[in-house]
């Protein structure tokens, strides 16, 4: 694959090998590997998490700080992604994702000769979220800004499509080393394996990003126009990289002739919260909660027995890709704000028929149902949808930093949900003879209400718009 992407990417090349649009589609592809290995890596946890929790005899607490640890250090990579994406770029950053990620994996199935514990167990699922921290802001910041504006709803959702993918290839490997496991075998070393598994991906990512040219937006950031230049004619053909030139230049222009103190402007601080607030409900949503404690849930909440709960993993996996593909090609024919209302409609629909008959304890087909309706739903609307908006909403010259806070805040929300899940699922409320189990369910569906309202009053609609025609919009 590399000695293949050598020949595509020759700086002295004089004859194109490949046309602009799949040469396009491969950088997005390769970028959005950062998408997989974020999806990977939070979802390994779930087919892992059934075992080490036995293994290591883990209190409802203490299995949510070993689930929701890693998403402590995809927070602080979050925000420390700006100052690194703005000191050397989106391409390098991302360069420093991958090798976290390759450590991560490593480190989180040492064998039990070596030091193997909770703590350090913590320590490398820390590492891994660093990795997915920086990788979640650049990733799709650096899609968002190498794409036309004509194309770019479509190649960003490239990351989310990345990310489903990595859930639902973690949850074949995982159902795959846990089958051919005994029990015994799966306590002992089956987890551990699950972890390293991770470690082929992440070096594929690795080594293609080598290959992937430099942002041309932050190029023109840093004054290196005749570089920038020289890309956007690779990706977009002269004549439209000329076009795209001159608006980006126009719009860094205008934002140098500001003073410091109008980015704490009135103005800028409202659409920083805006795509912050958006950022945190996609968590508040509970994705997570049944991408993380799928297995749990299964088990537990549905009555399914060990041999079906993989099983399950893999369904839920493959209803989330293909409704990924279905957002694919819609956000950019439809709109980003009609596919957030269809998918939050299926959302609640999904957990209201799950939530109802956990209480009134009918719990079989319908509750699996629910399950499938919520995650095809959210795949097709605030999956891609976010990371969409996010990618595109902000300034030039602020993107980094703003997309930086939004995406630390969606951490924080992560973790929230993540650590506060199996406590609630445990606590007596929850298991009184009123709720039965399902309390969770509607507090996600409360939230997914707001996220109906709040799209309606706050989030603009930029489908087919270049990113310096969005920060007009703000400008109104």
């Amino acid at each position: 694959m590399l000695v293949f992407l050598s020949t595509i990417y020759e700086p002295n090349q004089t004859k194109l090998i490949m046309s602009k649009t799949k040469f396009l589609i491969l950088i997005t592809s390769i970028t959005a590997l950062g998408g997989m290995l974020f999806g990977y890596d939070t979802g390994v946890i779930n087919g892992a998490q059934f075992y080490l929790t036995k293994y290591f005899q883990l209190d409802a607490a203490t299995q949510g700080w070993v689930v929701g640890s890693a998403l402590l250090g995809c927070l602080v990579g979050a925000i420390i992604a700006a100052p690194i994406s703005i000191k050397i770029g989106r391409k390098k950053s991302l360069i420093i994702s991958a090798l976290l990620f390759s450590l991560s994996a490593l480190g989180s199935g040492l064998p039990d000769f070596l030091p193997q514990t909770v703590s350090v167990l913590v320590f490398f699922r820390i590492i891994g979220g660093l990795g997915i921290g920086i990788a979640s802001m650049n990733a799709p910041m650096y899609i968002a800004e190498i794409a036309p504006a004509n194309k770019r709803g479509n190649l960003v959702t490239y990351y989310q499509l990345a990310i489903v993918i990595g859930f639902f290839v973690v949850f074949l490997v995982t159902y795959f080393i846990g089958n051919n496991l005994t029990e015994k075998e799966n306590l002992e070393f089956g987890w551990r394996q699950m972890f390293w598994s991770e470690l082929i991906p992440s070096c594929l990512f690795l080594g293609a990003l080598f290959f992937v040219p430099k942002s041309p937006r932050w190029l023109f950031l840093k004054g290196r126009n005749e570089e920038a230049l020289s890309i956007l004619n690779k990706i977009h053909g002269n004549e439209n990289a000329l076009i795209e030139s001159k608006e980006i230049k126009k719009s860094l222009d205008n934002e140098i002739k500001t003073t410091k103190t109008d980015y704490l402007s009135k103005n800028l601080i409202i659409i920083i919260i805006i795509g912050s607030v958006f950022s945190i409900l996609q968590q508040f949503t509970g994705i997570n909660a049944v991408l993380y404690y799928g297995a749990d849930i299964f088990e537990k909440a549905l009555g399914y027995g060990k041999e079906d709960v993989l099983k399950q993993q893999v369904l839920l996996a493959f209803v989330n890709l293909i409704f990924t593909f279905i957002a694919m090609a819609t956000v950019d024919k439809f709109g980003r704000k009609p596919l957030v209302y269809i998918g939050s409609l299926g959302m609640l629909i999904g957990f209201l028929l799950l939530g109802i008959t956990i209480q009134q304890q009918a719990i079989g087909f319908l509750s699996l149902l629910g399950v499938l309706i919520f995650i095809g739903s959210f795949a097709l609307s605030m999956g891609p949808v976010v990371w969409v908006l996010l990618s595109e909403m902000f300034p030039n010259k602020i993107r980094s930093i703003a997309m930086s806070i939004a995406v630390a805040v969606q951490w924080g929300g992560n973790y929230i949900v993540s650590q506060s899940f199996p406590i609630v699922t445990a606590s007596e409320l929850n298991n009184n003879n009123f709720w039965n189990g399902s309390l969770p369910y509607f507090i996600f569906s409360a939230f997914i209400v707001v996220i109906i309202i709040f799209t309606y009053k706050f989030i603009p609609e930029t489908k087919g718009k270049s990113l310096e025609e969005i920060e007009e919009i703000w400008e109104k």
